[in-house]
């Protein structure tokens, strides 16, 4: 099963994030190759982290709980929260590594529990947005996983014209206009 991990900072952090990181990048490489996504959140600006997030495959809910909680940030009281929701893939389109990195962003939208279709990613923009931007989203859905409950995407794009990108397709999914927030993300992991 997938489930997006999201850990919210702590506010006033200073360089603790900075002090255990490589005791917080020994426990994600344990979970290397279960990564669909991974990557921290960042202010408006882009250059302070905010949280972090994560799209990884565990067996269940109970081992979502212990990757969040088992987390080495978490266990030191450097996060204020987290929450950890199941996913579903629709798209995770690679992106471009020629030139400059663009700036990327983190788009959530949530709504009331809809029973799923199945055809859901037959709504996504056939071209993925303006130039490709749209590079991973997924479905946000109940623990049976037979509702949407919301949905998350990164898009190569600042984050007002990000939920512009987002915004149709989150909308036709919630079958109303869905409630989207937009953050900065950059793509983790090692070198």
């Amino acid at each position: 099963m997938l489930f997006h991990v999201h850990a919210e900072d702590r506010p006033g952090l200073g360089s603790e994030l900075y002090d255990l990181a490589e005791e917080h990048w020994s426990y994600m490489d344990r979970f290397e190759d279960r990564f669909l996504l991974r990557g921290p959140t960042l202010d408006d600006d882009g250059e302070e982290h905010t949280g972090s997030v994560h799209v990884v495959e565990v067996p269940d809910r109970a081992a979502a709980e212990r990757f969040a909680t088992e987390e080495p940030y978490w266990s030191a009281g450097l996060y204020a929260g987290y929450t950890a929701l199941r996913a579903v893939l629709l798209s995770d389109r690679k992106p471009d590594t020629d030139g400059e990195e663009a700036p990327h962003t983190l788009v959530t939208g949530a709504w009331t529990p809809r029973p799923r279709s199945g055809g859901e990613s037959d709504l996504l923009p056939s071209d993925a947005g303006p130039g490709g931007s749209l590079h991973f989203t997924a479905l946000l859905v109940d623990d049976d996983g037979t509702a949407t409950t919301g949905m998350i995407a990164v898009v190569r794009a600042l984050p007002d014209e990000a939920v512009e990108v987002v915004r149709p397709f989150a909308d036709r999914l919630a079958d109303a206009p869905a409630a989207l927030s937009a953050q900065r993300w950059c793509r983790g992991g090692r070198d």
